[in-house]
């Protein structure tokens, strides 16, 4: 039995990548489930009361994420471009600007030119960067469809793979599973939602902010810092690299008021709307969220970030169901 242990837990290492999109895709699943019920029972269209095949319900929220992705886009990409290659033009002068700055304070003793900077950089290999950035973008793009596709099956095989998994259980414990379950459902639901409206409150604030620092293109800067925010960890950076940008092109000055303001914008998000909207949201402790977080961030990276809350929710239910099955064997061997 050790041996058969070791070569499974061997296995599941080997097999992380495959096991961990499987348990994105299952999140995604149970935390679109209540929406996919909900359309099957809508009753807005005059197509009766529940949509069928099942499979429609669930096309119908692809294609409702994919227009709201493509307009994010369409909004986006026109402006982002023309900054861009503002940015692109002013980029040899700020260049210039700078090293006339180091030099003056003694930090360089002549002009360096690109090639030498590449030279001097330590462990630069432009080519392997080059090849690794591709590989992983082609890698990240297969992932996401791997998980979109394996989610859609799950939608629509829920039933099926639910009733298997409670044969599982002994016959006394069904029942108490299917309230678990229940309460997994809301919890993931609930974490959905709770990315949603952090989104949301950061793409808002965001979008003030920037309008009151004078900063072009502040509704463009705005949906990407929402939809940063979505991305645990390396999301909120991301999005403050074009708005200090974007501020760089008026004055310096005006970058670092941006970048002050990201700042303060992430340490809040960060001790106060995290904790709070998810703690509401998932209904888990601000304490667990912060937490879970760490240990997800500390094992896992940017995909443990994101998958932390919600599985210590499901570990929570976990945990109070089984703490809740002690005490009748308690009372009966008292008896």
């Amino acid at each position: 039995m050790v041996a058969i242990a070791v070569i499974v837990l061997w296995a599941a290492y080997l097999a992380r990548t495959v096991l961990l999109m499987g348990y994105v895709s299952a999140l995604f699943a149970i935390g679109f489930s209540p929406l996919v019920r909900w359309i099957e029972t809508q009753k807005l269209l005059p197509i009766g009361t529940r949509l069928t095949p099942r499979w429609l319900a669930i096309l119908l929220i692809y294609l409702a994420i994919v227009s709201i992705v493509t307009l994010a886009a369409m909004l986006v990409m026109p402006p982002l471009v023309a900054q861009a290659r503002e940015l692109a033009r002013a980029l040899p002068e700020m260049f210039q600007r700078a090293q006339t700055y180091l030099i003056s304070k003694g930090f360089l003793d002549h002009r360096l030119t690109v090639g030498e900077l590449v030279q001097r950089a330590p462990g630069t290999d432009a080519v392997g960067t080059a090849f690794s950035a591709v590989t992983g973008f082609v890698g990240g793009v297969f992932g996401v469809l791997t998980i979109l596709i394996l989610t859609f099956y799950m939608l629509i095989e829920s039933e099926t793979l639910f009733d298997t998994f409670v044969r599982l259980f002994p016959r006394q414990r069904r029942a108490q599973f299917a309230a678990a379950s229940r309460q997994v459902t809301v919890k993931v639901s609930g974490w959905l939602l709770g990315q949603l409206l952090l989104g949301v409150t950061i793409g808002v604030t965001a979008g003030i902010g920037l309008w009151l620092l004078g900063v072009p293109y502040f509704y463009v800067l705005a949906l990407i810092a929402g939809i940063g925010e979505m991305i645990p960890v390396v999301g909120p950076i991301l999005s403050a690299i074009p708005a200090v940008a974007v501020a760089l092109t008026v004055s310096p000055q005006k970058a670092l008021l941006v970048l002050i303001f990201w700042i303060v914008q992430q340490q809040i998000e960060n001790h106060v709307l995290v904790p709070k909207i998810l703690s509401r949201q998932v209904g888990v402790s601000a304490v667990t969220v912060i937490v879970a977080l760490l240990l997800g961030g500390s094992l896992l990276g940017i995909v443990g970030a994101l998958l932390a809350v919600p599985t210590a929710a499901i570990l929570q239910v976990v945990l109070q169901e089984l703490g809740a099955a002690e005490p009748p064997r308690e009372a009966g061997a008292a008896r």
